[in-house]
């Protein structure tokens, strides 16, 4: 788990004005990530019964996974990207 400090709830408070900024709730949000191959499954559990779309790269030792799900608030996004931050050498694009 990682540790919650100060500058990162400092930045995650500025990504939810601007998530809140930019969108009307509800609303369909994409989410993409990259991921080693071997943290896939567990990345892919983080969307649920969601329709996700995952590709390989040119080598195969990593995939990007993009989901589109119905959120209703800033918080529902971030709790998303806090649980995909979980896994092992996630990036969020």
């Amino acid at each position: 788990m990682h540790k919650i400090t100060a500058a990162n709830q400092e930045w995650w408070s500025r990504f939810k004005d601007l998530l809140d900024g930019q969108n009307e709730w509800p609303t369909d949000y994409i989410f993409k990530f990259i991921v080693p191959r071997a943290g896939q499954a567990q990345l892919t559990e983080v969307f649920g019964d969601h329709p996700v779309t995952v590709r390989a790269s040119n080598k195969g030792r990593y995939v990007s996974v993009t989901a589109t799900m119905e959120m209703t608030s800033s918080d529902d996004v971030i709790r998303v990207y806090r649980e995909a931050s979980q896994v092992e050498g996630v990036i969020s694009l």
